[in-house]
């Protein structure tokens, strides 16, 4: 018998921290360093320091395992030294008013000229209004006005004496002007005027006529000079108003006078203000409001700018995360205003997007969230490829022809983006966009978990004391680190590491120092992490429990004692969460002559899996090459779980399958007092499987609650003794001999195990001794393979 029976020891792989010299966490310095993530450290800080597109970043990795921190406190940093961004402001286009003009101006410039503009509407409010009230105009005005009325009349005037000269008078009618004969200074009646002698009455009218020619003319002229008057008025009143508004904006020339594009704008808003003055004139319910409502309005809004995102001095490069990353957000967007039913909008309404705030610095994105969002990845894609943000609607996107917009001038953009998520996401994007690698050419990938080795302990000791002391939890005493360390490795399934998830750690810390607190002690101890451990199992084990009910009441059955021909008991594990469990199962299997096919019923009713599946066809190659190299192999069998009615997958239970129908094979009856995890190869080798120690302790937990008595235990792979931590209850039962873990290597360490018998080995010629498990399946294999000529050449004659 090959010795395989693990020492208790082996079993729980412990940590000790006494060559350390640790008491507590009261005598730890806190570290703050990053633990284990050096490969993504590297790369984020490498992508950081690439000064050419393209080099965003995807990071990927376990939900806890530090992503989102550590992304942050990398571009925070970088970004509190780095170069200030500009403030994004949007002007009107008086030429085009659907297509606003960006404005770039330098940080902090933005708000103070929206500042200055609002002032300037203010003062250009108050101002104007009184200077158009004051004697110095209105003396001007009717000078104006007198001139104008003085020169109508004197041309009147000329005409009415010349016609009177001709016995003929100018009056003024509600129609206008006429001329008519006189007599006596008294206007002839029609009868007066026939009496006249012929002669009299045609010079009249040829003098009415020539003077109706000259009033015509007069009378035409009229318009031109109220035009010309008016256009007096007119250059009285912007001279008016140049003489309020050139001061008040030379104070901004002055200010801004570095900055073209805004010199260029306050050019165009004065020739604006002046041809526009009535704006700046009250109507008797404006002169009602109070004045910064007035300046609000809408008539004012194309002085005004629309600071898109302006930032404050002395602020370093923006870091902006975006937990809704839709179009929109991301883009920006055009908002509308209802006016009687009728939708409208200006440059004022134009709404700043993700990319607009983190332009000069990073934008840091869930990637799952982004691709989930209609258009957001194609807009971000064509924002950084193009390396401009152009707000357009999102009906355009959809190609929906909707209300009149704007189309403001695109934005330069000049940002890192860094998208999360996991690592199939990372690949699917790799494999399906072709654009991807090029608009994201680093790949920073998180580790789950890193060696437990010396310094990395001492490492991970300080992220415990730190996470204490913000925490504000009770400090942990030596026992209780080891106990943490130890579960820490148990999330690993590898006592030769360290979960990195700071997530669940974070967690248990604080579960531990809460029982800690309950039962009143002054520092968190083995014990109360245990309770947290077995407190966290308690509260998602409901569903476990009710298959251990099943179980132990006959409903599953699951032979814990006695032996059988043809079955075993299989271990599986379920995962609920972020909680796993171990669930026994029997396997079963038949055997007969036949023509080599191995049938997994699992696969015919289509509840097994590729893997699965794979694991029962290297089983009939392994038994042909063991058994059957000089002859055909003359075998049909079937495989089963019993009682299994959900999807099957994974090769862990092939070692257990294959001798399984070694004993269908032979008629020799297995032990039901093991279970066997494990996978086989072609070879017989016995390989390592996950979830080993799920597995153990849910075989144990039957057992225990039917009573150990020595017999029972738990056949695992060889490779797989690393991974154990075991609870401290499996430990126990195996040091007082009350339950067992054996590990093989090797198919007849397994055999000799199950079936309490010498497995044999094979001689130069491929026979094993007769009288062995492996001699007897060779013997029945022969015997079969030799029945199945026989009735072959029975058939042929």
């Amino acid at each position: 018998m090959h010795e395989t029976l693990l020492k208790p020891e082996q079993l729980r792989h412990r940590c000790d921290l006494e060559a350390l010299g640790i008491t507590s966490t009261t005598d730890i310095t806190p570290d703050y360093s990053v633990l284990g993530q050096s490969r993504a450290l590297d790369a984020i800080q490498f992508a950081i320091g690439m000064d050419h597109p393209g080099y965003n970043i995807f990071v990927s990795g376990s939900t806890g395992v530090g992503k989102r921190e550590l992304v942050s406190r990398i571009v925070s940093a970088e970004a509190a030294s780095g170069e200030e961004p500009s403030d994004c402001c949007y002007i009107h286009n008086f030429d085009r008013p659907n297509q606003p003009f960006k404005l770039i101006m330098p940080r902090g410039m933005g708000q103070n000229l929206h500042e200055d503009l609002r002032k300037l509407i203010e003062v250009l409010l108050l101002r104007v209004p009184a200077q158009f009230k004051s004697d110095e105009y209105r003396n001007q005005l009717q000078q104006l006005n007198d001139e104008f009325q003085a020169r109508e009349e004197q041309n009147f005037k000329a005409l009415g004496q010349k016609a009177r000269e001709s016995g003929i008078t100018l009056m003024r009618t509600p129609g206008g002007y006429t001329l008519g004969p006189v007599r006596d200074g008294k206007l002839m009646t029609p009868d007066q005027f026939n009496q006249l002698p012929k002669e009299e009455r045609a010079r009249i009218k040829a003098a009415v006529d020539e003077l109706n020619e000259e009033l015509t003319e007069l009378v035409h002229e009229v318009p031109k000079m109220h035009q010309e008057h008016q256009a007096r008025i007119r250059e009285l009143e912007q001279e008016t108003t140049q003489g309020i508004i050139d001061p008040a904006l030379n104070n901004l020339r002055q200010k801004y006078g570095s900055h073209t594009e805004v010199l260029d704008f306050l050019d165009t808003i004065h020739q604006d203000m002046i041809e526009n003055v009535d704006d700046f004139l009250p109507s008797e319910e404006e002169e009602r409001a109070p004045l910064h409502k007035r300046a609000r309005s809408g008539k004012f809004r194309r002085y005004q700018i629309n600071v898109l995102v302006g930032h404050e001095k002395n602020g370093g490069a923006p870091v902006v995360y975006e937990d809704i990353p839709s179009y929109q957000n991301l883009i920006g967007r055009i908002e509308y205003e209802a006016h009687f039913g009728t939708l409208s909008t200006d440059f004022s309404l134009i709404q700043p997007g993700a990319l607009h705030r983190a332009n000069g610095g990073y934008l840091v994105v869930d990637a799952q969230k982004l691709l989930s969002f209609p258009f957001a990845w194609e807009g971000l894609k064509r924002a950084l490829r193009n390396r401009e943000i152009r707000i357009d609607p999102l009906e355009k996107m959809y190609g929906i022809s909707g209300t009149r917009s704007l189309e403001p001038e695109p934005v330069p953009l000049n940002v890192r983006v860094v998208l999360i998520g996991d690592r199939r996401l990372y690949y699917l994007l790799k494999h399906y966009d072709p654009e991807f690698t090029t608009l994201f050419k680093v790949y920073a990938d998180f580790a789950e978990g890193f060696d437990r080795d010396r310094e990395n302990l001492q490492g991970y000791i300080g992220l415990i004391a730190m996470l204490v002391r913000e925490e504000g939890l009770t400090h942990f005493d030596r026992s209780a680190l080891e106990a943490v360390i130890e579960h820490s490795s148990r999330q690993m399934d590898d006592s030769e590491k360290l979960s990195l998830n700071r997530g669940q750690l974070i967690d248990l810390l604080r579960e531990s120092s809460f029982w800690a607190l309950r039962q009143g002690a002054s520092q968190t101890g083995r014990s109360h992490v245990q309770k947290a451990i077995e407190q966290q199992r308690y509260r998602s084990s409901q569903y476990s429990e009710l298959l251990q009910q099943q179980i132990e009441r006959g409903t599953l059955i699951v032979n814990t004692s006695g032996s059988a021909v043809g079955q075993a008991n299989g271990l599986s594990v379920f995962q609920l969460g972020d909680q796993r469990f171990g669930k026994p199962s029997r396997i079963s299997a038949t055997a007969r002559m036949g023509t080599g096919r191995m049938l997994d019923i699992e696969r015919e009713i289509k509840l097994g899996g590729p893997l699965h599946s794979k694991g029962v066809m290297i089983l009939g190659a392994c038994i042909g090459a063991r058994y059957a190299r000089n002859q055909p192999l003359s075998l049909n069998a079937s495989l089963v779980f019993e009682q299994s009615y959900g999807p099957v997958d994974g090769d862990s239970a092939s070692a257990i399958e294959l001798c399984v129908l070694l004993s269908a094979i032979t008629g020799l009856p297995l032990k039901q007092s093991f279970a066997v995890t494990g996978s086989i190869n072609q070879h017989g080798e016995i390989q390592a499987i996950g979830g080993v120690n799920e597995k153990i302790e849910g075989f144990f937990e039957l057992c225990c609650s039917r009573g150990l008595d020595g017999s029972h235990g738990v056949i695992i792979p060889a490779s797989n003794e690393p991974h154990l931590i075991l609870s401290e209850e499996v430990v126990d039962a195996c040091r007082e001999g009350q339950f067992s873990i054996h590990a093989v290597s090797q198919l007849d360490q397994l055999i000799e195990l199950l079936f309490g018998r010498e497995a044999g080995a094979a001689d130069r010629d491929g026979r094993y001794p007769p009288s062995t498990v492996n001699g007897m399946v060779q013997l029945q294999l022969s015997d079969w393979a030799e029945q199945a000529r026989k009735l072959a050449a029975k058939g042929d004659d």
